[in-house]
């Protein structure tokens, strides 16, 4: 189970979320409910690894 939008930081790194995005959205599932949570999970793991300014190579 992936961690709540409402836990601070997260416990995969941002990369890995994105690599899941990224497979999500080429099965269409953009605007889906699992891909709402995982940029939120994604945003929350990138404040914390501190990538601020990597955001744009990101999904």
């Amino acid at each position: 189970m992936r961690p709540t939008p409402a836990t601070s930081g997260s416990a995969r790194p941002a990369a890995v979320i994105n690599e899941q995005i990224r497979g999500l959205v080429e099965q269409g599932g953009l605007g889906s409910d699992e891909y709402l949570e995982l940029l939120v999970e994604w945003e929350a793991a990138v404040r914390s690894e501190g990538l601020r300014s990597d955001v744009t190579k990101a999904a």
